[in-house]
């Protein structure tokens, strides 16, 4: 969605012509041409963030599994060198 305005652009535009309408000066005609351009920059921001929110999503849900898949490979690590130690007749480095 790289295409035309950012979303802070269209988010301002979006309020100027919220603030255009709200002072009810405008003729009919021009008030409902800036309701048509507002109503197409709400959707445009609109599709902005669900594409945001997808990629946040998609993205957590990448870490999460990496994040999971090492925790489980470092768990079975530590269960090896448990078992290996509790075969262990005596300390395999000397206290002094």
């Amino acid at each position: 969605m790289t295409d035309g305005p950012t979303f802070e652009e269209s988010l301002a535009a979006l309020e100027d012509r919220v603030d255009a309408l709200s002072r009810g000066d405008l003729p009919l005609d021009r008030a409902l041409a800036v309701f048509e351009e507002g109503l197409a920059l709400y959707r445009r921001c609109h599709a902005i963030l669900a594409d945001s929110e997808q990629r946040v999503i998609e993205e957590g849900l990448a870490l999460y599994r990496r994040c999971h898949a090492i925790l489980a490979d470092s768990e079975q690590r530590v269960t090896k060198l448990v078992a290996a130690a509790e075969g262990l007749s005596e300390e395999p480095f000397p206290i002094e």
